[in-house]
């Protein structure tokens, strides 16, 4: 008998609100929101994470019902999907396109008789986490979830009830850089050159935003959403205005982007905001000269 996914009214809008009606199980033991080793969109080894990835050992368990789609042992697959190294993994094909990784298993545990095609339902066990990927010594689970269909991977805590609070979010202090190269540091200079200018703040080591805006004189200019990235030439991308690689959202250790904006000759009010993903924003604004 198939097992009911408790998930909260307040997650189910949630999920609704951005496109989401499917939802997922818990693939191990549920972990506080702001509890996880690793959060989707982290900059990770010079990478756009793609995964969540659980901070404590435990027993895996398939998230839906589905069936075995590929099974990766140790490093000898390429799925073209992910830029880490994922170590012994199930991938899982559910409904609606959408299948789910569950990496960094111990070889030893993983189920006998586990092969492609076989029929799981939600609940099942598919072995247990270890320490088989790429995940400096952790022994916890690396979960995806990919939509198929469009090539996209997905933010899996878009699909997972939630427990506890949201690592807070903070936007410190704003820079913005000119097509030359050049930093502009806003809590400093107040008097800019028209053009376009690319916004960055101090990179948090954990906390991701779900989604940034940014307004111009009261009008949205761009959004960006962290939480769903797209391949796009061979490489994971997230999405605003443009799709952006690894080098354009983290050029450096210290630096995540918010956004662009074209600054207009006269007065510019510039408005940036960063959102978690139960929708608590933070906003900061700049009065600037623009000549």
């Amino acid at each position: 008998m198939k097992k009911m996914i408790k998930i909260s009214l307040a997650s189910f809008g949630l999920l609704a609100a951005f496109g989401f009606a499917y939802a997922f199980d818990w693939p191990q033991e549920k972990t506080s929101s702001d509890s996880f080793f690793s959060y989707f969109g982290q900059l990770r080894g010079g990478t756009l994470e793609s995964s969540v990835i659980f901070r404590d050992s435990s027993e895996v368990k398939a998230a839906e019902d589905g069936h075995i789609m590929a099974l990766i042992s140790e490093h000898n697959n390429d799925f073209g999907w992910f830029e880490s190294t994922l170590g012994n993994a199930v991938l899982v094909a559910h409904d609606d396109g959408f299948a789910t990784v569950y990496g960094n298993l111990d070889d030893e545990s993983l189920t006998e008789n586990l092969a492609e095609w076989d029929v799981v339902s939600v609940g099942d066990v598919l072995g247990d986490s270890g320490n088989s990927g790429w995940q400096e010594g952790q022994s916890c689970l690396e979960f995806q979830v990919i939509d198929v269909k469009k090539g996209n991977v997905i933010n899996p805590r878009n699909f997972m009830p939630r427990i506890g609070s949201e690592l807070p979010l903070e936007i410190g202090n704003v820079t913005l850089d000119d097509d030359s190269g050049n930093t502009h540091y806003l809590a400093l200079e107040k008097y800019m050159k028209a053009g376009k200018y690319k916004i960055y703040h101090p990179r948090q080591d954990v906390a991701v935003p779900y989604r940034t805006v940014t307004l111009l004189n009261g009008a949205t200019v761009e959004s960006i959403s962290f939480d769903t990235m797209h391949e796009t030439g061979g490489r994971l991308c997230i999405a605003g205005n443009s799709y952006y690689p690894v080098d354009v959202i983290y050029p450096d250790e210290k630096r995540q982007l918010l956004g662009t904006v074209q600054l207009l000759k006269g007065h510019n009010k510039l408005t940036i905001t960063v959102i978690d993903i139960l929708g608590s924003a933070q906003t900061v604004n700049y009065e600037l000269e623009v000549n």
